[in-house]
């Protein structure tokens, strides 16, 4: 499974409670979309830690990084390199 299809299906279930494909685009903001909130943020970090083995330091926990299942895709592969 791609770094992609992993953290699309994560934020689907967990948080729209779905596997609806179609309710989630890749470039939509979880904030301003409301899908996530602060918590909802840091249980992200969690699961990307935990899944990907990587460490997300404090001054990486911006919108540029984790905002968007394309800012995520692009996080890890940068994180990962």
């Amino acid at each position: 499974m791609s770094v992609e299809a992993k953290i699309r299906n994560y934020i689907l279930e967990n948080y729209l409670f779905s596997d609806d494909q179609a309710l989630l685009n890749s470039k939509d903001s979880f904030l301003e979309k409301g899908i996530l909130d602060s918590t909802g943020i840091l249980e992200v970090i969690y699961f990307l830690e935990e899944d990907f083995k990587i460490k997300i330091d404090d001054e990486e926990m911006i919108p540029e990084n984790l905002d968007s299942v394309n800012n995520i895709v692009n996080f890890i592969e940068h994180k990962s390199a």
